[in-house]
């Protein structure tokens, strides 16, 4: 797979996303809220939704896998 540097940051943004989700799950405790300072600053909004658009982006990877094998 021909990994270029947004394929990285998109990476990067879904395991924050998912390390997040495991520490909500497991332990009822937002990281992203913790060092931002809550759930509906300004901070955690950006990061919530660079997360989600990461993942939207990240859907890509399963075509391009797809089309090298």
């Amino acid at each position: 797979m021909n990994t270029k540097p947004v394929d990285i940051i998109a990476l990067t943004l879904i395991i924050i996303g998912a390390i997040n989700w495991g520490l909500i799950g497991f332990f009822r405790f937002d990281l992203v809220a913790a060092i931002f300072g809550g759930m509906d600053t300004a901070g955690s909004r950006i990061v919530y939704a660079l997360v989600g658009l990461a993942a939207l982006y990240g859907l890509t990877f399963f075509n391009r896998i797809r089309n090298e094998v």
